[in-house]
């Protein structure tokens, strides 16, 4: 790993670092992301085109399916060495913030607490009409059978229980939003992991931390818009290189 000794230094003396992943973490344990081609009973769908409040109102059991579909698919998964590497950080630094634009609860099983999810969680349901949480078994949700519509639960209300993920159009969670931006803006390193840094508003927080003055690392296996304005490059996979980098900077803490 190609980082300078003063990095390293730097690295180790940060009291306040910020983590902050997107669908590439989560790809390496095999969660499709939503630029991956939809296969099987989803091949001619567009994800984006289910991902919206309008989408899941003319075709709620279709909407619902497919996240039903995709919950299956987290469940399924296990947390990567990347996920591990992070959790490992809590125990390391002053000080840790993780902030996720996935949906996915990866970040917990791997022992990260008080994860910021600012494009929600797949397993936090909730009603469309009242808005009040729901629960569902955790329990791995099998394949719809004979296609593709899931007739979505009805609240006690009476409205539609829909998936706990940020929709297309919709805002970001407020809590977990300005939560995000003071950790960005109060940070000494910042490390964006696994993310194309182009879903605005949340891939703003790498420039909030730039401005800041913090030390930001990026790793990622393809270029992206930040590649000249972060302090640091590394291309590859997450799951080799995070834990590589976690050792290097703080084994020893």
């Amino acid at each position: 790993m190609d980082i300078s000794e003063d990095l390293i230094g730097r690295l180790r003396n940060a009291k306040h670092v910020l983590v902050f992943t997107g669908a590439g973490v989560s790809a390496e344990s095999g969660i499709p992301t939503f630029r991956d081609a939809l296969t099987g009973l989803w091949e001619r769908f567009d994800a984006e085109e289910l991902a919206t409040p309008k989408a899941f109102l003319n075709d709620p059991a279709l909407v619902w399916g497919w996240y039903e579909w995709r919950r299956m698919k987290v469940l399924r998964a296990r947390p990567n060495p990347a996920h591990l590497a992070i959790a490992a950080l809590e125990t390391r630094v002053p000080r840790l913030t993780v902030v996720t634009q996935n949906v996915d609860d990866l970040h917990e099983r791997a022992g990260s607490r008080d994860v910021l999810h600012l494009h929600g969680r797949l397993d936090s349901p909730f009603c469309f009409a009242c808005r009040r949480p729901a629960v569902y078994p955790n329990e791995i949700p099998e394949e719809p059978e004979g296609g593709r519509h899931v007739e979505p639960p009805r609240c006690s209300c009476g409205g539609l229980i829909r998936p706990g993920v940020v929709w297309f159009g919709e805002m970001l969670p407020e809590i977990e939003w300005n939560a995000a931006i003071d950790a960005a803006r109060s940070c000494d390193a910042f490390l964006c992991i696994g993310t194309s840094s182009v879903v605005q508003p949340a891939a703003s927080l790498t420039m909030m931390a730039i401005q800041r003055g913090a030390i930001t690392i990026q790793v990622n296996p393809n270029p992206t818009a930040l590649d000249d304005q972060v302090t640091i490059n590394l291309s590859g996979q997450a799951g080799k290189i995070l834990p590589e980098l976690v050792e290097t900077a703080w084994g020893d803490s």
